[in-house]
């Protein structure tokens, strides 16, 4: 699914008024139906439900919501702020009057002072104060309005978007004056912004209306945001020939384990295994051969000269893909074998976990690392790449920047592993994952991930589907897993063993 700038959805927007010979009044209609649709579902006519109405085109959403459900037997209380008097958008206007027009609505219309209604934790307050038509942080008296509803104990329902947040990026905004939504109810798509862990408090749950916009419109629009979801990774799915044998398969060179870490490269590699890499070849210290043969039968184990890490890798065969980190360690050793490795293989690789501590520990190693390559950070191990200031406080938003520009910089594939897993390409595509669940957050996770990802690779997936595609199996195996041994139970071998569980699932139509 793409994810539009508020900017596109509002060409969209344009294109669909156009296409379906409808007005703006028209599809502005369809929007307020869904949303006073969607609030019906949850409270019943004698819910108190006081609704905030700016002056452009939210406040006309939030004005035609209050007549449909004074129609349908609620009776809303209504305060439309008009400031600046009779500067109201024209949709905001005419639903102004078809508001009056029902005689005794409970409406106030607000163009000097102001005495707030007493709101309580019983109330639903609806905002329909800005949504996205905000190009710079609330000001004025509107300040003191968003941090009234916020400091009351009411139940927030955003229309469109909470009143105070931008679309897209947020740096340089006052975060005190934006609404905390407790349910947003947005249109066509979720907003970037949505996706940041920072704004997840003025977000609260967030249900996505469709309100028909063109699909020739969406398809036309271009965009460099998508939301990977199950179809996308169905339509990518090839099923496998009759008469491939493993090597056809694909066959994977994984560098992984130290002592006391053998169960990292465990993991990815049975993580491969099961997504249907013909050949798994294991590289590690000499002392985890009896761990790896006894825990993975099915992989090859070649023993480093080393018992305890990893001090040399040498790619003397040829294989599909090579995969470098889970549980390698930092040792000296271990970061001057990176560092031979990265200035001598010129081949598109995987670099995971250690293998990116190693970078960090000798920074000038980030040009070292081949064009093409794929990079699987966590938070903390992109913030040891690439972070430039020692303070605290870096945001999701700083993280996707900037891996957007270290990822068109050193031509690499970088994915920013978190609760929305952030893939990003160096032609500044960006695919967010939708799978996944807060019991992933466990030791060995991210190394599953490794294997699939570069499992997929070996297979003959491009490197670019096999990224997103392998977040999505991963996360939906995630899933899988949780329904059977709960969120807060989940190990990763769970996730391993529920990767063609969620293979099926994902092919099922």
């Amino acid at each position: 699914m793409k994810i539009f700038t508020n900017e596109a959805l509002k060409k969209i927007d344009s294109a669909t008024i156009l296409a379906d010979g409808i007005t703006e009044l028209e599809l502005m209609e369809r929007a307020a139906s869904a949303v006073a649709y969607e609030i019906m579902s949850r409270w019943r006519t004698s819910q108190r439900m006081i609704i905030f109405a700016g002056p452009g085109n939210n406040g006309g959403d939030a004005l035609a919501v209050a007549r449909i459900l004074y129609e349908q037997g609620y009776r809303p209380e209504v305060y439309l702020f008009n400031i600046r008097s009779s500067h109201l958008s024209n949709c905001c206007a005419t639903n102004r009057q078809r508001l009056l027009d029902l005689g005794d609505i409970d409406f106030t219309e607000i163009i000097d002072n102001f005495n707030p209604p007493e709101l309580s934790g019983n109330d639903v307050v609806i905002d329909g104060l800005f949504g996205s038509g905000l190009h710079s942080p609330l000001k004025g008296g509107y300040t003191s309005l968003v941090q009234y509803i916020n400091n009351s104990e009411a139940y927030i329902v955003a229309i469109d978007m909470p009143s105070g947040l931008f679309g897209e990026w947020n740096e340089g905004n006052d975060r005190r004056n934006i609404i905390r939504a407790d349910l947003t109810l947005t249109f066509a798509s979720k907003r970037l912004s949505f996706f940041f862990s920072e704004n997840a408090e003025f977000i609260g749950q967030c249900v996505v209306l469709d309100i028909e916009l063109n699909k020739g419109a969406i398809a036309s629009t271009s965009t460099d945001y998508y939301l990977v979801e199950k179809e996308d990774v169905r339509e990518m799915l090839q099923p496998l020939d009759p008469f491939i044998n493993k090597y056809e398969n694909g066959t994977l060179y994984l560098v992984a384990g130290s002592y006391g870490m053998m169960g990292a490269a465990i993991l990815a590699a049975k993580g491969a295994q099961r997504i249907g890499v013909g050949l798994v070849t294991v590289h590690g210290p000499a002392t985890a051969n009896v761990i790896m043969q006894t825990a993975c039968p099915e992989a090859l184990f070649e023993a480093d000269e080393s018992d305890i890490c990893t001090t040399l890798i040498n790619t003397k065969h040829r294989f599909s893909v090579v995969a470098l980190g889970p549980g390698m360690g930092t040792s000296d050793e271990t970061i001057d074998a990176v560092d031979h490795f990265l200035k001598n293989y010129r081949k598109p690789c995987l670099l995971d976990a250690d293998a990116l501590n190693c970078i960090a520990k000798r920074s000038i190693l980030l040009r070292s690392i081949p064009k093409g390559s794929i990079i699987t950070p966590h938070t903390g191990e992109f913030d040891r790449l690439f972070r430039r200031s020692v303070s605290d406080g870096i945001t999701d938003e700083e993280r996707l920047k900037r891996a957007i520009s270290a990822s068109k910089t050193y031509k690499i594939t970088i994915v920013l592993k978190g609760h929305y897993t952030m893939t990003v390409r160096p032609d500044g595509k960006v695919y967010i994952n939708s799978s996944g669940n807060p019991g992933m957050a466990t030791a060995g996770s991210g190394d599953v991930l490794t294997g699939v990802i570069s499992g997929l690779i070996s297979q003959g997936y491009s490197p670019d589907a096999s990224v997103w595609m392998g977040v999505f199996i991963h996360g939906r195996a995630g899933d899988l897993a949780a329904t059977k041994q709960g969120e807060q139970s989940l190990i990763a071998s769970d996730i391993v063993d529920n990767i063609g569980a969620a293979i099926v699932d994902i092919k099922r139509q």
